[in-house]
């Protein structure tokens, strides 16, 4: 497996010769409810990430473990950064991996408060044509089959978080605590009132920090996610190898 904090510099010096893309995993240490661990955002992202780890094109790079979760802050355990600092460690851990000659990257991101950040940091990476670095949010990869096995219009804590997790680490799901996340869920993300958007931190509308029905979670459900996550990151990793850098940077004003 290809992970290079697991290298001595002799050896990375090999791996990143060989390397047409890099992948960077990035999460969250942040409140999952009674029934999930804190840090479902980055595992979740990690075992994505090392499902490429045996490629011989890809180099897998160390997980950033805390993310933008400033509105779960009400909860014990969560820690945050601000989007800004979290914006420019991903950029300036991509620029630095840049320097070794791998200037395509995915960053496979398992916490949604991430993405803004994300996609600004992949901008200016690409705008000043340092590398190319796209964003891949997991459960966007997953939509269809998520929609075939839940009822749920969730987003945190929920079925397929949960099913995910239960999957690549029984050990930290506590399958007793699902109803009890599931009795204080909400149903959604958020509140509206007449239109405006007044949810700005998640214990404005979940009293359990779950968003969903946690219930419906099953660890073969977890497995049918991860492999369908996997086979669309190991596709997205094989488009990107293929391009030449030159395309991928921004088109020149006509």
């Amino acid at each position: 497996m290809t992970l290079l904090a697991e290298r001595t510099t002799t050896d990375a010096a090999a791996d990143l010769d060989a390397a047409e893309v890099a992948v960077v995993p990035t999460g969250s240490t942040e409140q999952h409810g009674p029934a999930l661990p804190l840090g479902m955002d980055h595992m979740a992202a990690q075992a994505f990430a090392r499902s490429a780890a045996d490629r011989d094109d890809t180099v897998v790079l160390p997980t950033i473990p805390v993310g933008v979760s400033v509105h779960h802050r009400q909860f014990d355990g969560t820690l945050y950064v601000s989007a800004e600092t979290f914006e420019q460690y991903v950029e300036e851990t991509i620029a630095s991996l840049a320097e070794h000659g791998v200037r395509k990257a995915v960053v496979v991101n398992g916490h949604g408060g991430n993405s803004g950040a994300l996609r600004r940091a992949a901008r200016t990476l690409r705008d000043e044509e340092t590398a190319f670095a796209p964003p891949w949010n997991w459960w966007d990869s997953v939509e269809d089959v998520a929609a075939d096995l839940f009822d749920e219009d969730g987003g945190h804590a929920d079925a397929m978080e949960s099913s995910l997790l239960w999957h690549i680490r029984d050990d930290l799901v506590q399958p007793d605590e699902l109803e009890a996340a599931e009795a204080g869920a909400s149903e959604s993300w958020g509140e509206s009132v007449h239109g405006a958007a007044l949810g700005f931190d998640t214990i404005d509308f979940s009293e359990s920090g779950a968003v969903g029905r946690p219930t419906q979670a099953d660890p073969e459900k977890g497995e049918a996610l991860f492999e369908a996550g996997a086979d669309q990151l190991d596709a997205l990793l094989d488009w990107l190898a293929a391009q030449p850098l030159e395309d991928c940077w921004a088109r020149a004003h006509k």
